[in-house]
């Protein structure tokens, strides 16, 4: 922290204009360090706390709306090349979708503040054709919490920052060892549970390729497609003859699925 807080101060508010906008558009370099960073300068007046905050609000808007326009022009393959990234791909489509399906535009006030969400939100509201204007609006007032928030948060503690800062250089590459070893032991644990989720679904799984050649042979198949209704009204596509069903009416005895022949489920 106490080599970002001098590198911040010696290059000023391009810096963070750029690293914002960076982190936005997907590239993993956090910018949470550098948002602290600036509001700790901003508290001891060595940078404009309003600059700070507007610069690192537009430039997340202006990488948002990127995300806005490519969701709008490409559909769903966007969103599912960034959850296929992600390194919980089997259910981040279905969350955000979940998400957005349930508060809309306001999603976009706090989705910055959850891991994963923030990336996924601006495409998806171009996908669901959200009005730009109302994009703009509520990306722009989630953008300026966000950024609020953690600015505020080093404003607040500016003193504070500065002495951890000195703490942590200290340690020297000490601190950077013990910041890899929690960045693996995190990624472990979540490829962990992952592998743990696919052995308990116990489903077998076919490929594209293998399922045409059923249709081909002529068997008989219930094909159920479970993609959600955002997703289900943005591409209404499907394959011939496919029942579409939300996943939770899977759980339900309805009778909807047939007893006599394979099912096979498809979502993203």
């Amino acid at each position: 922290m106490h080599r970002t807080l001098e590198f911040l101060l010696h290059h000023g508010y391009s810096v963070l204009l750029v690293w914002v906008f960076v982190e936005q558009a997907g590239l993993p370099v956090p910018s949470l360090p550098l948002l602290l960073a600036a509001g700790a300068l901003a508290g001891s007046r060595q940078m404009n706390l309003f600059a700070c905050l507007f610069i690192a609000s537009f430039a997340a808007i202006c990488a948002d709306s990127m995300w806005y326009h490519l969701g709008r022009r490409k559909g769903v393959r966007i969103l599912q090349l960034l959850c296929k990234i992600s390194i919980e791909p089997d259910s981040c489509v279905r969350r955000t979708e979940g998400i957005f399906a349930r508060q809309g535009s306001r999603s976009l006030i706090f989705a910055k503040f959850i891991p994963g969400l923030g990336a996924v939100t601006p495409p998806l509201a171009g996908i669901f054709h959200m009005r730009h204007r109302r994009f703009l609006l509520f990306d722009a007032l989630g953008s300026l919490l966000w950024a609020g928030t953690f600015i505020g948060l080093g404003y607040a503690f500016s003193g504070e920052i500065e002495h951890i800062a000195e703490r942590a250089a200290s340690l020297g590459s000490g601190l950077v060892v013990i910041l890899l070893a929690a960045l693996a032991a995190y990624l472990a644990y979540k490829y962990i549970a992952r592998v743990r989720f696919l052995r308990e679904l116990r489903i077998a799984r076919i490929t594209v390729e293998e399922l045409k050649q059923k249709l081909d042979a002529g068997e008989e198949l219930a094909i159920v497609d479970l993609r959600h209704s955002v997703e289900f009204e943005a591409e209404p596509d499907t394959i011939p003859g496919a029942l579409h069903l939300d996943a939770a009416e899977l759980a339900d005895e309805n009778g909807l699925l047939p007893r006599d022949r394979e099912v096979v489920l498809y979502c993203t």
